[in-house]
This record gives structure tokens, sequence and C-alpha cells, in this order.
């Protein structure tokens, strides 16, 4: 069963956990601050520090494509996307967290293939609000997410065989959030 776990299960929940752990901040950083929420050194909660990094992440690909002012309407739209996705995703994993110790095999399960499918709806999402971003984009912005996008899978392939303290690569996530 352990190696069924690793082969199958961890793999797939670890790449839909890498989407979501972003919007977990999101989720937290929208309603009323937490007293009880634990503060690292710079008083900042984990799940603010995750909605920092999705909102960077959107201002990161704003300066690499050099976003103008007639692209705006779509760009917004994306970045609301992303904000949404991970919001949603966020509250999902937290529901399921907290029902997942009282689960038996067969619902925890049918919990996580939920969870699949919700990160493959919100990727059709993100594709399409993405898809009328490219569509306004000169060429030499197109260029630009190309190459971003053509080397996401390469990173992400090898972020695993990284070497501890790397930076990781900041191009091309945005898809996957």
């Amino acid at each position: 069963m352990k190696s069924v776990i690793r082969i199958v299960v961890l793999p797939a929940l670890l790449a839909f956990a890498f989407t979501a752990t972003a919007a977990w901040a999101q989720q937290e950083t929208s309603a009323a601050p937490s007293t009880a929420a634990p503060k690292t050194a710079a008083g900042k909660t984990h799940a603010q520090r995750r909605a920092d990094a999705v909102e960077q992440r959107i201002s990161d690909l704003h300066a690499q494509l050099n976003i103008t002012e007639q692209q705006a309407k779509p760009w917004d739209a994306f970045a609301q996307t992303m904000r949404d996705n991970a919001r949603k995703a966020a509250m999902a994993f937290h529901e399921r967290s907290k029902k997942l110790p009282t689960m038996n095999a067969d619902e925890a399960m049918k919990s996580y293939a939920e969870l699949t499918q919700m990160h493959a709806d919100d990727m059709q999402k993100l594709a399409s609000a993405w898809s009328a971003v490219y569509a306004v984009l000169s060429p030499a912005q197109k260029q630009v997410a190309d190459t971003m996008y053509r080397n996401q899978g390469a990173r992400q392939h090898m972020a695993p065989h990284k070497h501890k303290g790397a930076a990781p690569a900041s191009a091309g996530t945005a898809a996957g959030k």
C-alpha cells in the first residue's frame, strides 16, 4: 500500500498542494485577522506570507510581460482568476484537513478525487483567462510568455533535485496557481 501511495497518490497530491498552498493565504487575508494564528519573526502568519506570494507572482508576471494599459482588462481578469483559484483551493484543503482524521479510505480517496477535479476545473478557468491575455500581447510579449511557459515543465521536473537553499525558478509557475 505504501508504494501505491508513493507512486500514485503522493505525486498528484503534491502537485495539487503546490498550486493550493499559495491559495491558503489569500483566503485568510481576506477574512478578519486571527489573533490565534502563529506569527513568524517578521510578524506575518503563514497564510499572509502565502497570500503575499500570490500577489508577488502576479506582480512579477505583470512586470516580465510589460503589461500595458490597453491590456489591463484581460490581465486583471487573469490575475483575479489566480486569486480566486488560490482562495478556493485553500478553503477546500482546509475543509478536507478538518475531516481527514475521521475519514475512512474510501472517503479519503473520493475527497482527493474531488480536490483533483476542482483543480482541473480551476486550471481550465485559468487557461481561458490566460488565452484572453495572450490574444492581446504584442509579438515581443508573446515571445517572453512562450519562453516562460515552455520552460515550466523542465523547472518543475528538476525542482526535487535542487540542492537545499537553492532559489526556486520564478518564471512559468503562474499557470499552476
